[in-house]
């Protein structure tokens, strides 16, 4: 206790303080659902932080180092303004870890469904990888999901990493970097060339499965499927 205020709500205090002196937030002051939306996740690099953010809380130097090309400061003034905007928070994670994280709030997932469509949009954008292309294992999070329906977990091998998918959940991380944390439902391993061409939209995912691009194993209901699809 400081002078009748206790640890959490000096930090609480400190945060708010630190959030009102961020200048205000440009607008296109159109009266349109779509111009609103865009006065929120309309600048440079903003959807892809919800991207990163979308595998659960991360630490400022993770996020940097998995969006290439963002700068220090633009990356800092982003995730303020995800801040002051209801999309993402900050907190310290408990020792011996006393880590400041950031994770998304419940306006910020309620982006999936938008990146999906926006990915879903853009995968005839993609073409072959190009030299100067960066990449992550990953960035095929969101494109394999969009292959895969029903709930539970699966597994992904690549040559770049592996990740895991949790499909159809609701709350908590859409995906993760590394192997799944408990049992999965299922695990994929492909090559770069499938997994690139799943991502363009040309390869259906059962049909890489079916022409043994895809190797499945597991006993889950999701491997269950893709090996009968």
């Amino acid at each position: 206790m400081l002078l009748g205020f206790t640890k959490l709500e000096l930090g609480k205090s400190n945060n708010v303080s630190r959030l009102r002196r961020m200048p205000p937030r440009r607008s296109y002051d159109q009266y349109c659902s779509a111009a609103r939306a865009l006065d929120l996740v309309g600048d440079r690099w903003t959807l892809l932080i919800v991207r990163e953010l979308l595998a659960g809380p991360r630490r400022y130097t993770d996020l940097h180092a998995d969006l290439p090309g963002v700068s220090t400061d633009v990356l800092a003034s982003r995730l303020r303004d995800m801040e002051r905007d209801g999309l993402a928070t900050r907190r310290r994670l408990p020792p011996p870890g006393a880590a400041y994280v950031y994770e998304l709030g419940d306006r910020g997932r309620r982006l999936l469904p938008v990146l999906q469509a926006l990915g879903s949009w853009g995968e005839a954008e993609l073409g072959e990888r190009r030299p100067t292309d960066a990449v992550r294992a990953h960035w095929f999070a969101l494109p394999l999901l969009r292959a895969l329906e029903g709930e539970g977990v699966v597994e992904v091998h690549l040559e770049e990493g592996d990740f895991h998918l949790n499909v159809g959940a609701e709350e908590g991380p859409v995906y993760g970097d590394g192997p799944a944390p408990g049992a999965a439902d299922a695990r994929l391993v492909m090559d770069a060339a499938t997994c690139e061409a799943i991502a363009r939209g040309e390869s259906a995912l059962p049909d890489a499965v079916r022409d043994g691009r895809v190797t499945v194993t597991g006993d889950g209901a999701l491997a269950k499927a893709l090996r009968e699809a």
